[in-house]
């Protein structure tokens, strides 16, 4: 008889994890928010609209962003190589969903920030 818990990595058993591990980072549903608005991008124009993002960083939200699916990247046989970003199906899809959060956020954000500002920590524990 085992006492201990599977080895198996949760985010195999619970898809809703897996997604928003990856999707509630820093800068990914931003990127994404970007590439609607601005249609097909070059590398430059979409850093150029994320002006707090850094080059690296962007590249790597745009690799996991690739990888699973929601982006898609092109390369142009040009020197320098040409590089776009544009939205996959499923890119797209996916912000029929965020929009909704980002009305909620929008709708209610100073409501959260005063409960923030006002919660009182029990004795023993810090706030974040």
């Amino acid at each position: 008889m085992t006492l201990h818990k599977s080895t198996a990595d949760f985010s195999d058993r619970c898809p809703v994890r897996d997604v928003l591990d990856r999707m509630g980072d820093r800068w990914s549903m931003l990127v994404l928010m970007t590439l609607e608005e601005g249609g097909t991008l070059r590398f430059s124009v979409l850093k150029g609209n994320i002006p707090d993002i850094s080059q690296r960083m962007l590249a790597q939200t745009l690799r996991r962003l690739e990888q699973d699916g929601l982006v898609s990247r092109e390369v142009f046989p040009t020197i320098p190589p040409k590089v776009e970003y544009t939205l996959t199906a499923l890119g797209r899809s996916f912000l029929k969903p965020l929009r909704g959060l980002v009305e909620w956020a929008d709708a209610n954000h100073a409501k959260v920030r005063k409960s923030r500002a006002a919660y009182v920590a029990p004795a023993g524990h810090a706030a974040r």
